[in-house]
């Protein structure tokens, strides 16, 4: 009896640790958690390889956990669009690694010198696009906006790629904005890898996400989100003059 009474004890145990590290019972098969293994290098050439082939991915930010897939890929695309349960209407940002970048996608208005002020960092600039980017990615708007995160593993994907990944945050449209893998176990078994870099930012604020400003029209920018780095941002624009419009 005692034996019996210890058997289901130690079930009882290990029934609790399958539940922690599975939320909701969802498998983590696919879940790669960047502090352990290989190099960030050759997680980020794994990720890269999955985007590569036409895969969506869960990966960490300067702010929230995002989705990401190739923004010159149509397929990938609208798969984000699906799994987000997204209107497609609504735009979607893209990546990239370097500011050097930005001039391929979008048709900057500002000093060089401006944008290496804010980026790496919490801010979404939006410019015109340019004709190299996806006509299909946006269609809607003769805008996009461009992300440099101050995240390491997503700009060595971004390199590695050497093409803008889509971006926007992991979770279903009007749900919160997840600072944790835990917090869209829901969406894993959509995605074709989850790339786990703990809990990101240390206040409720990262959940805000980025802050989004429209530069399209020289001399001038608009606040379209107020986002987690607003008056920092707001300080470097003012700084070149920038006027700010509604």
């Amino acid at each position: 009896m005692k034996i019996f009474t210890l058997f289901l004890q130690l079930a009882k145990s290990l029934g609790t640790a399958a539940a922690e590290a599975a939320p909701n019972g969802l498998s983590m098969s696919n879940v790669t958690r960047l502090w352990e293994g290989p190099s960030l290098a050759t997680h980020a050439e794994k990720a890269s390889a999955a985007l590569l082939s036409g895969h969506v991915i869960a990966v960490p930010t300067d702010t929230l956990y995002g989705i990401a897939a190739l923004a010159q890929n149509n397929t990938a695309i609208e798969r984000i669009y699906e799994i987000k349960r997204r209107s497609s209407t609504k735009p979607l940002a893209i990546c990239v690694s370097t500011v050097e970048d930005i001039y391929l996608w979008g048709k900057v208005t500002v000093p060089h010198s401006l944008l290496t002020s804010l980026l790496p960092g919490p801010v979404t600039l939006v410019f015109q696009r340019t004709k190299q980017l996806n006509l299909a990615f946006n269609p809607g708007t003769d805008l996009v906006g461009i992300r440099i995160p101050n995240e390491d593993f997503i700009r060595a994907v971004a390199r590695c790629c050497s093409s803008p990944l889509a971006l926007t945050s992991a979770n279903i449209s009007s749900k919160a904005s997840p600072v944790c893998v835990e917090e869209f176990s829901e969406l894993w078994s959509k995605l074709h890898a989850v790339f786990d870099s703990g809990h990101l930012g240390e206040h409720l604020e990262s959940r805000e996400g980025s802050t989004i400003v429209d530069l399209s029209h020289p001399g001038t920018y608009r606040l379209i989100r107020r986002g987690i780095a607003y008056e920092q941002t707001s300080k470097i624009l003012q700084s070149y003059d920038l006027c700010l419009t509604d």
